[in-house]
């Protein structure tokens, strides 16, 4: 009698992807919830501020809690693969980095690309030599923008939502 056939590797780390993977009503739900977190986050910080003009603080706030929309899904996974299976403590590190570089990287990613609709203008016509220069440089001067104005918009709210985030996570895990 041949004993069974044992699982390919590839078997395993389809498995392993698929349970990593979020139920659809938490990925939306955390979406939604996440988003206006981060949202309420910059809008608190800019009207404290006394920013610019209403329709500007309301642009940024909608862009952050975009931001914030789209990434949850995406930390909420990368989160989820790092830590199946590991202890709790590894479930809250791995929420909070997870968390913190998809919000941080889709809401910057969403600034550089406003930040280039609004340069486009004056840029070379599209698909060019210089027009590929001009899109790497300017998203690359958009994001450090973002990483030395906007990243503060997060605090301190949006740091205590990250941190609530990341305990349910861990919780979640046990």
């Amino acid at each position: 009698m041949t004993p069974p056939p044992q699982p390919t590797t590839r078997n395993r780390a389809r498995d392993y992807v698929r349970r990593a993977l979020p139920s659809p009503g938490t990925a939306l739900f955390g979406a939604l919830l996440w988003g206006v977190a981060m949202g309420a986050s910059a809008l608190v910080n800019l009207l404290l501020g006394d920013w610019e003009t209403p329709a500007k603080v309301r642009f940024v706030s909608l862009l952050f809690a975009a931001g914030g929309a789209l990434a949850f899904p995406v930390g909420l996974f990368a989160a989820r693969l790092v830590s199946l299976g590991r202890h709790w403590e590894v479930a809250l590190a791995a929420a909070f980095i997870c968390l913190l570089v998809a919000t941080i990287a889709f809401t910057g990613g969403l600034f550089a690309l406003q930040y280039r609709s609004y340069y486009a203008e004056w840029h070379a016509p599209a698909f060019t030599i210089t027009w590929v220069f001009e899109f790497v440089y300017t998203s690359l001067t958009a994001l450090y923008q973002f990483v030395v104005l906007g990243i503060r918009l997060y605090f301190p709210l949006g740091f205590i939502a990250l941190a609530v985030a990341s305990v349910w996570f861990a919780r979640q895990q046990r």
